[in-house]
């Protein structure tokens, strides 16, 4: 089959978003002949363009010009800037022409709006050489300023990464949806339909796949569903993605069917291969009942196509490398919308994306949608598999930038795959989701630094001993705080995502929990982080069992469309108050500043005063890490090799030269477990500490002492790590 996969708009404008790139190696290995397009930023660069902008800045507001603010008649007035700067703000931020950036970075150049003001760009911030990112965020403030005028003046749905999402949350009912897709079509999606079109007399598709991952890609895949189904009734249309897993579950509404033929629930592979296959048997002449394809998924223990097929088929394991070809990598435009430089990572790109494992392994937490196949079914990849498709997608993309969007990454695969990178001697950079798990060493950090983790986002959530108990999160603070610890000595950032409003948790407790928050940022064991409300699902652990938290669903009334999200009742205080609070000081803290300043500041009422020691988390990290050698420790060397001159070890590292005085058979003895311990150097993944001990014999060394001596902890500050 010719099959064409869809990323509508809008997702994400600095990277692919990795769905249509998954499918495509999938069903490209099952033979079928696979497109894929990102619809959503060909849309943007149209709208953001000289033409396109001209187009936008002609619009008459639908209000009096006097008495419109004085933000949108700057826009209006300066049209012939805006004009004239567009096209190279875009070519600069998609990395065409670094010279733009010392013309961009100084103030003259880019016409400033109300962005401007509210965020002005502080070059101190930037340092003196950071001239392109200073520019990079005057470019993003820039945008952000047309970003909103086009929603006041033009289309107020839309929005850089989401359209129309508002109208898309909690919709249990399929009324507005249909209402929406009956309006004249707006600028985007004219721009869509044409993009669209393009497409179709290009490729000549028999299938489109439309993946609609958030609330605000729904409304852009049904229009661009509807122009399909009108102008090339022979395509079949389906859809798929993260929003239709979660919230269509239980879908019952025959006008989505005007739309989309089938409809795919959780991942795509199996669902899109069985697809493919009845289509095709359909178009050889096997006829089909119209009702018997409505909905196609693969679940763990349920089957609807192949009875034959088997779970091994989409196991992650047998998944290939995403396919990234047709994706103009070169197009994606890297802004900088936080000059903090671990919030950054979400805007800037562009970034493989790529899993380690599928699923999580810990599928406890209270708020999280644990009954899922996308939560509920963990899958991992071997490391070694892993490598081998970094290196292939290197080879075909030529970009060594990686995210692993991994709900949690496992840390002993994390470990594998350090390892094998470190060995195959890969140059990448990446970053990930983990749990804050005590198998976080400071050696197992050193280590993932080494093979190129620069970043780890994980979820402290309520920062609260019983609250994080409650929700059974499986951390405590204390633990957050050893393990940030030792990524922040490694040189790896750390983003945390915190929430307020969990089920039973009390005013103190969300007030101490902000101190917990502002000791961690003080001691710079975390750089970003982000509060967020929280939300019940249908299919959390509280969603299926609200009794047990105290809780009452009190709706949405399902009306045959969407259900996931659920407003509810309970006993404990209503906590939405502090949510502004609770941002405005993480913005300060993110920023380094107001660390001094009592939390009250944050607040325009009365709040309790935290119980927390002032310097509570300050005490924790002071003391010093503890070595835990077992037999089954294996050491791992993972610097530059010394060099052995008479009795005098050389260490040369990136920014040292060291000597280190040694006995003759010591030295003797240091190479050899450094070259067993290199996995450059070496096949095996290191040498356990009785294999060393076992060694020392033949150098007349007393292994067990050497172990515990002083020059083995020297040897540990230069690299060898104890795993």
């Amino acid at each position: 089959m010719r099959i064409l996969l869809i990323t509508p708009p809008f997702c994400q404008l600095n990277t692919p978003y990795p769905a249509t790139a998954f499918l495509k190696a999938w069903l490209s290995r099952e033979g079928h002949e696979v497109y894929q397009a990102d619809t959503g930023l060909e849309v943007f660069l149209a709208l953001f363009s000289r033409s396109g902008l001209d187009e936008i800045l002609s619009v008459p507001g639908e209000i009096n010009p006097e008495q419109e603010p004085d933000s949108i008649r700057r826009i209006r007035n300066m049209k012939s800037r805006y004009l004239e700067t567009i096209d190279p703000v875009i070519s600069f931020l998609q990395g065409k022409d670094n010279g733009l950036a010392t013309r961009l970075a100084q103030p003259g150049f880019l016409p400033e709006g109300e962005r401007f003001i509210q965020n002005p760009p502080d070059k101190e911030s930037f340092g003196k050489m950071g001239i392109t990112d200073l520019a990079r965020y005057r470019c993003t403030l820039y945008l952000e300023d047309l970003g909103e005028y086009i929603s006041r003046v033009v289309d107020e749905d839309f929005g850089f990464s989401r359209y129309a999402e508002k109208l898309a949350l909690s919709l249990p009912s399929f009324d507005e949806m249909a209402l929406r897709c009956g309006f004249r079509d707006g600028l985007v999606d004219f721009h869509h339909k044409k993009i669209l079109n393009e497409h179709i007399k290009r490729l000549n598709p028999e299938v489109i796949g439309f993946t609609i991952p958030f609330p605000g890609n729904l409304l852009q895949s049904l229009k661009g569903a509807q122009f399909i189904r009108e102008e090339y009734p022979h395509i079949s249309v389906c859809a798929g993605g993260g929003y239709v897993n979660t919230e269509l579950r239980e879908l019952d509404d025959s006008r989505v069917m005007d739309f989309f033929n089938y409809i795919s629930l959780d991942d795509g592979e199996d669902a899109m291969s069985a697809l493919m296959h009845q289509l095709d048997e359909k178009k050889q002449g096997r006829v089909f009942d119209s009702d018997e394809l409505i909905r196609t998924y693969y679940m763990k223990d349920e089957e609807f196509f192949y009875a034959d097929k088997g779970g091994e088929a989409c196991s992650h394991g047998n998944r290939p490398a995403p396919d990234y070809t047709d994706l103009p990598m070169d197009r994606y435009i890297s802004l900088t919308d936080r000059e903090n430089p671990m919030h950054r990572l979400w805007s800037e790109g562009p970034w493989i994306k790529m899993m380690l494992a599928h699923g999580c392994y810990w599928q406890r937490c209270a708020f999280c949608d644990t009954s899922l196949d996308y939560i509920g079914r963990y899958d991992p990849c071997s490391a070694v598999k892993t490598a081998d498709q970094i290196e292939e997608i290197i080879e075909k993309t030529g970009r060594r930038s990686f995210h692993f969007i991994d709900e949690a990454a496992p840390p002993k695969m994390m470990k594998g795959l350090a390892l094998e990178l470190i060995r195959r001697q890969i140059g990448i950079i990446w970053w990930t989701n983990i749990r804050f798990e005590k198998q976080f060493t400071p050696d197992l950090c050193r280590l993932l630094a080494r093979s190129g983790l620069i970043a780890v986002s994980g979820g402290l959530e309520v920062a609260s001993d019983r609250m994080l108990k409650k929700m059974d999160k499986g951390v405590t603070v204390e633990q957050v705080a050893e393990v940030t610890r030792a990524f922040r000595d490694a040189d790896v950032m750390v983003h945390s995502y915190l929430m307020y409003g969990f089920p039973g948790q009390k005013e103190q407790e969300l007030i101490d929990a902000l101190e917990n928050v502002r000791q961690l940022f003080q001691a710079d064991l975390v750089q970003s982080a982000f509060w967020h409300q929280f939300s019940l699902t249908a299919h959390s652990p509280v969603g299926k069992n609200p009794e047990a938290f105290g809780v009452t669903i009190t709706g949405p009334e399902f009306d045959g469309f969407a259900r996931n999200d659920l407003t509810f009742k309970q006993k404990g205080p209503d906590l939405s108050d502090y949510g502004e609070g609770l941002k405005t000081a993480l913005y300060n803290y993110m920023n380094g500043k107001g660390f001094n300043l009592p939390l009250k500041t944050w607040f325009d009422f009365k709040i309790p005063s935290p119980t927390v020691k002032k310097k509570w988390i300050k005490g924790l990290i002071t003391q010093p890490h503890e070595i835990n050698l077992n037999d089954g420790s294996r050491l791992i060397w993972i610097e530059n090799p010394p060099q052995l001159e008479g009795e005098t070890l050389i260490f040369r590292g990136n920014t040292y030269q060291e000597l280190m005085p040694v006995k003759k058979e010591e030295g003797l003895y240091i190479m050899e477990v450094l070259k067993r311990a290199d996995p450059v150097r070496s096949e095996t993944k290191g040498i356990s500490i009785l294999e060393a001990e076992k060694l020392a014999d033949q150098y007349g060394i007393n292994g067990t002492q050497w172990i515990e001596s002083t020059l083995f902890r020297e040897l540990m500050d230069y690299g060898l790590l104890v795993l």
